[in-house]
């Protein structure tokens, strides 16, 4: 295994995969705690650490990267959001830690650019689009409102580690120059500039001697990979269909939108209900789903506005994953979808357990950090997903997501 990686959330892990699988890897996802499968150039353990206490996010990351040095990985990836969403306590900074003293190394290098998404970095501050991340819309995410732009400053309170910036003067006098700014800088985390995929691609070079590395996933794409393989077709599913969301990204919100003034049937999750009987709400959302014409493909939100969200952000998340989750599990068990695009890393994730799901196969990209993947769940049915970041994909992503399968 060349790569095993470690992601905090599903959406992040099926990101990465995507990467790694159009560099030629053949990749699958682990949710959680299953068996890392043998046949595979990289292995990515999808956790849903990213809101976890630090204590948890830790333990899981470090559970993962024992399971995966013992199934023979060569090389660490830890992903994390290229909008390297945290809090003042973590993640990101204690599981480094974790990762990077259980590799028994001193360094590594913090890349979360992802140049094809509007994220980069310069002079150590992360932008969005452009714009600051503080001034972005990630200062307004429900559960990891960030509010600090220089990726040093994020990092700081949530590590004892030396954190030291490597300007885009360095990346841009090649491999060797970095390397030497790598290996000659003091033991601790190199947060390197990169505003484009050429930057990525000097870094990845001057990387290659890590034993771990960070980043989000586009550094992954032009990490050392070996002759291409022929992939394996995506398996076939059935023809139904549903769309379901957690997020209240901008980007997500957008594709709502959209989806909507193209004629798709919408509802919206009842947040009173969800919290006060999800049980009763499950079977209202499914029971809509089943009045939808068989040739529509029907979407069911959480929000429609920043507004809709509840002062009790986490209780209210929490209450809106278990519904949706509930909807997908129950349609899919009783046959009646077969083909689901879910927006939003936590919703993702609880779907995908929901599921019973232990391994993914990556499929067709869509965009860049969005693909189709496929995995059996618990009862033996095959399913395909699309498991998107909230912030990612084309506006028209609800409608224009069936058209690559068969």
């Amino acid at each position: 295994m060349h790569f095993g990686a470690i992601a905090d959330d599903f959406t992040g892990a099926t990101d990465l995969a995507t990467a790694l699988r159009e560099r030629g890897l053949r990749t699958a996802v682990v949710i959680g705690e299953n068996d890392i499968p043998t046949g595979h150039d990289a292995v990515v353990v999808a956790l849903k650490s990213r809101t976890a206490p630090v204590a948890a996010a830790v333990s899981t990351s470090l559970a993962a990267a024992d399971r995966l040095l013992s199934a023979g990985a060569d090389r660490l990836y830890v992903k994390y959001c290229s909008t390297f969403d945290s809090t003042d306590e973590g993640n990101i900074g204690p599981v480094l830690d974790a990762v990077v003293g259980r590799a028994d190394t001193d360094r590594t290098i913090v890349v979360p650019s992802f140049p094809a998404n509007g994220r980069t970095v310069r002079d150590g501050i992360l932008f969005v689009d452009g714009v600051p991340l503080e001034d972005s819309p990630m200062r307004h995410h429900p559960l990891t409102p960030m509010t600090v732009s220089r990726v040093s400053r994020i990092l700081a309170p949530q590590t004892g580690a030396d954190l030291t910036e490597i300007g885009l003067d360095t990346v841009r006098r090649g491999e060797g120059s970095l390397r030497e700014a790598i290996d000659l800088s003091r033991p601790g985390y190199l947060i390197v500039d990169a505003e484009t995929e050429a930057d990525l691609a000097v870094i990845a070079a001057a990387s290659r001697h890590l034993r771990v590395l960070s980043g989000g996933a586009a550094l992954a794409a032009h990490l050392d990979a070996p002759a291409a393989v022929d992939r394996a077709p995506f398996p076939a599913v059935g023809p139904g269909r549903l769309v379901v969301c957690g997020s209240a990204s901008a980007a997500t919100r957008a594709q709502i939108a959209d989806a909507i003034a193209r004629g798709v049937p919408a509802r919206r999750v009842d947040l009173d209900a969800a919290i006060s009987d999800p049980d009763a709400e499950i079977a209202a959302l499914t029971a809509w789903v089943r009045s939808v014409p068989a040739t529509a493909v029907p979407l069911i939100s959480s929000v429609a506005e920043l507004t809709d969200i509840r002062h009790d952000a986490s209780a209210t998340a929490d209450a809106v994953e278990r519904v949706l989750s509930g909807v997908v599990a129950d349609l899919v068990a009783r046959g009646e979808v077969h083909r689901v695009v879910v927006a939003g890393g936590e919703t993702s994730g609880a779907v995908v357990q929901a599921l019973g799901i232990s391994t993914l196969e990556i499929g067709p990209q869509l965009a860049p950090g969005v693909c189709w993947s496929a995995g059996e769940t618990a009862s033996g049915d095959t399913v395909a997903l699309v498991l998107k970041s909230g912030n990612f994909g084309a506006t028209d992503l609800f409608t224009a997501a069936w058209g690559v399968l068969a």
